[in-house]
């Protein structure tokens, strides 16, 4: 049976306003200033809950319960940790459902895709950390004749996380869980615009027997809540999924209390379609990785680079796909597209398609706000978007716009979809379409990005690693990466 915090947060839209709290210690709590703002459903444009306005003091109730908790958490054996962590993964796969209407009314995404993509992701997070602790072993270094080095892996200490709004759970489990199974004790903020499917993790993680004080969760702002973790004397360690700019931020605030850091920050991915490629399996694939969540995934491909000799060709039929896709209510089974996350997030993603406009470009389709019928006439939906004749080094084809909007232009040869690829500041992801086997590697290998999909979108191992270069981030996330990140390694020598 579902747990009974879950109980309250059902659909539909009219329902009772829904007040989320801290979670500190193990219990539920207000803001110790009492402080609460409105929380706004995409879908409708109208307010439905509350979420706290936390500030330092609840940062530091959070700290020190966790420091607290320490102690007992990393000496508790990692095969018990393990069984913890198995627990919570089973307890997310129970209640399923209930998350994915949380998820989806919280951020506007479409319940069919929370059913399918974030809630599962979420479980495997959970469980497959659960089992990599078990595990993750240490390395010994023989000396010949004169000894052996051996390295030990302990965990930090109270951790911080902060993750974003576009995938809610699913990025917060990402961080929650390595850290979590490498004994650390975490105080996390998830974004203040999707906080709902946090508050009942925070339900979860107490049902499934995780001591106090080693899973804390402060709700709020950035510039409070978040400044405040970062700023924190006895926060070791910071992981941070967002906007470079933040990052950026964090970068220079935790450098000089030397904390360890984990930033993944933004994306303006190229999608390189070569004349070769399986037409009809690349174009549904990226006009799924055009769009999906309306746009609002870092690994979107927003620059679509596409060979000449096809590029009428593919312009036409990707037109027609795309004009097919009708912005929808997002508790709809049948919906593709739902709400975007929030009204100042739609205006920004609008004030780009004007911009690419007076940029020279054309927008084919799309390009503007959807209002649809009765309560949700007030929602924040936006027609999908495509835009062509803009250059690679407009702001509209440098900047991330992180919304349902992408870009199309033509290339001559393989060296220029290289240069056009490496045209930007950010370097997450590329995929690239082509069946010749030499040019796929040989592309793959000069694209600056930390991950490269050839012939495929979003197939995730959750062993290798993950992140960016240039501006998209610091350091990997993911398999042993992670468990790396979140224990301090010590070399200990032995003479013989």
């Amino acid at each position: 049976m579902p747990i009974a915090v879950l109980a309250t947060f059902a659909l539909p839209f009219e329902s009772l306003m829904e007040i989320i709290q801290n979670f500190i210690n193990g219990s539920f709590s207000d803001p110790v200033s009492g402080l609460f703002f409105d929380n706004i459903n995409p879908a409708t444009g109208k307010v439905y809950g509350k979420i706290p306005d936390s500030d330092a003091e609840d940062v530091q109730a959070a700290v020190v319960a966790a420091k607290e908790a320490f102690e007992g958490w990393k000496n508790t054996p990692a095969t018990d940790r393990m069984a913890v962590l198995s627990r919570l993964a089973d307890l997310i796969a129970q209640n399923a459902e209930e998350l994915a209407r949380a998820e989806s009314r919280d951020n506007g995404k479409p319940i069919s895709l929370a059913r399918t993509v974030d809630i599962p992701r979420a479980e495997s997070n959970i469980r497959f950390f659960a089992t990599a602790i078990a595990h993750f072993a240490s390395e010994s270094h023989g000396m010949e004749d004169r000894g052996f080095n051996y390295t030990t892996r302990k965990p930090i200490g109270v951790v911080g996380c902060i993750s974003p709004w576009n995938l809610p759970l699913y990025l917060f489990t990402w961080k929650i869980a390595p850290a979590l199974a490498a004994g650390n004790c975490v105080v996390a903020k998830p974004s203040e615009i999707t906080p709902l499917s946090a508050h009942l993790f925070a339900g979860l993680c107490a049902r499934a027997g995780i001591p106090a004080g080693v899973m804390n969760i402060v709700h709020g702002f950035g510039h409070k809540a978040g400044a405040a973790m970062v700023n924190h004397p006895d926060v070791k360690a910071i992981s941070f999924t967002g906007g470079t700019k933040t990052g950026a931020y964090i970068a220079a605030t935790a450098a000089p209390r030397f904390k360890k850091l984990s930033l993944e920050l933004g994306g303006k991915n190229p999608n390189i379609i070569f004349a070769d490629c399986d037409f009809d399996k690349m174009l549904t694939i990226t006009v799924r990785s055009s769009f999906a969540n309306q746009g609002q995934i870092c690994l979107c491909g927003s620059r679509i680079y596409i060979e000449r000799p096809i590029y009428e060709k593919f312009k036409t039929a990707f037109l027609e796909k795309v004009r097919r896709i009708v912005p929808g209510n997002p508790a709809d089974d049948n919906t593709k597209m739902g709400a975007l996350v929030s009204k100042d997030h739609m205006e920004k993603v609008l004030s780009y398609i004007d911009l690419a406009k007076s940029e020279g470009g054309t927008v084919l389709t799309g390009g503007h706000r959807v209002i649809l019928d009765g309560d949700l006439s007030g929602g924040f939906y936006l027609a999908p978007t495509v835009i062509e004749g803009l250059n690679e080094t407009c702001r509209t084809n440098t900047e991330e716009i992180f919304g349902p909007v992408v870009t199309l232009q033509p290339f001559d040869n393989e060296d220029e979809a290289i240069r056009l690829a490496n045209s930007s500041e950010y370097g997450l992801s590329a995929t690239i379409w082509t069946q010749n086997l030499n040019r796929a590697h040989r592309v793959a290998d000069s694209v600056e990005a930390g991950i490269v999909w050839i012939n495929c979108w979003l197939v995730r191992d959750l062993r290798t690693p993950f992140g960016g270069v240039k501006n998209s981030g610091v350091g990997r996330e993911g398999g042993w990466e992670a468990l790396r990140f979140f224990t301090e390694p010590k070399n200990i020598c032995v003479e013989i």
